[in-house]
């Protein structure tokens, strides 16, 4: 694609974001949205990004413009950047929709699925000219998670509760990323049928579902306290047999390549309930 042409590819809202010459200064407004433009081969063209925004470990250098609920724009329009990666369900529509009206372009970011993120990393090489690299990483992720989910096709179910959050107290549904990571691993999420993408559950519902594991995540990388809750019910299978599992957040939380490694902590740590009964 020459320089001089127009480069167009639909967003994750459905609208088509056209750039008449490769991004070179982005603006990336989360920590999801910064990880896939620098598996995309772009890192070195990100100018902005927001709080949390810690992988790679060079995004941690460039400046960082609030946080994904409150951009300040201000500082975001002196950056001058000609690609804003918005979060469709995180970033606040109102802001999102000034930085349109000042004229910069956004493509909106909200992958779904395993197929989302390879998109999502696919369609930032575009924009960005780095198509080799994006390209690269995107198989590299989807033939990883092909493989894993052919690996546990036929292995045993394992009654999962999967704890996103504490106080609330919320899960998952099987339409949610991390749900189908679960149910890839040969899981079955005991809130998967809920209709909300992240139902807010009490500890009442998840003792009557009675899970052969309990997985959470928690707020920070090596923070396991959510999990010593549930030790004051020894009743709970998951309790009585050890099944409690802590999977780092920023590897099964987030859209991106990284998925792939929590992905596979998630399989081992089902694989390992399997082998306590």
């Amino acid at each position: 694609m020459a320089d001089g042409e127009e480069r167009c590819v639909v967003d994750d809202r459905d609208r088509e974001v056209c750039l008449e010459a490769p991004a070179t200064r982005i603006a990336a407004l989360s920590p999801g949205a910064t990880e896939l433009v620098y598996a995309a081969g772009a890192g070195e063209k990100v100018v902005a990004v927001v709080a949390y925004s810690d992988y790679p470990p060079e995004a941690q250098e460039v400046q960082s413009v609030g946080s994904h609920t409150r951009m300040d724009l201000e500082a975001l329009v002196t950056l001058l950047p000609d690609l804003v990666i918005g979060w469709m369900t995180g970033n606040p529509p109102e802001q999102l929709e000034t930085i349109e009206a000042l004229g910069m372009p956004v493509f909106y970011i909200e992958p779904r699925d395993v197929e989302g993120v390879s998109s999502a990393i696919e369609r930032l090489a575009i924009l960005a000219d780095t198509r080799e690299a994006g390209d690269q990483a995107a198989a590299v992720f989807r033939d990883g998670m092909a493989a894993l989910a052919e690996r546990y096709a036929d292995a045993e179910p394992v009654s999962v509760f999967y704890q996103v959050w504490d106080e609330p107290l919320m899960s998952i549904n099987d339409e949610h990323l991390i749900g189908q990571v679960v149910s890839l691993c040969g899981g079955i999420n005991v809130f998967g049928a809920l209709p909300r993408l992240v139902p807010r559950i009490d500890d009442e519902s998840v003792l009557a579902a009675d899970p052969e594991a309990i997985v959470a995540g928690g707020m920070g990388e090596e923070n396991r306290h959510w999990l010593t809750h549930w030790e004051q019910y020894p009743t709970l299978t998951a309790v009585a047999r050890d099944n409690l599992f802590f999977v780092p957040p920023s590897l099964i939380q987030r859209p991106t390549p990284r998925l792939l490694e929590g992905s596979r902590i998630l399989c081992e740590k089902l694989e390992v309930a399997r082998g306590r009964r």
